[in-house]
């Protein structure tokens, strides 16, 4: 996601458009990317780890963006 200082004109046009399409309970719109791994084997903490380190130090851009969540995807708790 990009860091909270960053401009984000798609979220900031998606949020006014929120609106006028019914969904007026929403006052903020963030627009990011999002990456799936897969992998053999067991979600394990390891291997979490690894896929936020993957995140944070390659698959992103540290000086504009924020890895905010890593998580398996058949898991209903959210790693971050």
């Amino acid at each position: 996601m990009p860091k909270p200082e960053i401009l984000d004109p798609q979220g900031k046009a998606v949020a006014g458009a929120l609106p006028r399409l019914g969904f007026a309970q929403f006052t903020s719109v963030r627009q990011g990317k999002r990456f799936e791994l897969e992998f053999e084997g067991p979600v394990t903490d390891e291997v979490l780890a690894a896929a936020r380190e993957a995140g944070e130090h390659v698959l992103s851009n540290p000086v504009i963006e924020d890895v905010v969540a890593v998580y398996a995807e058949d898991a209903a708790q959210v790693t971050a």
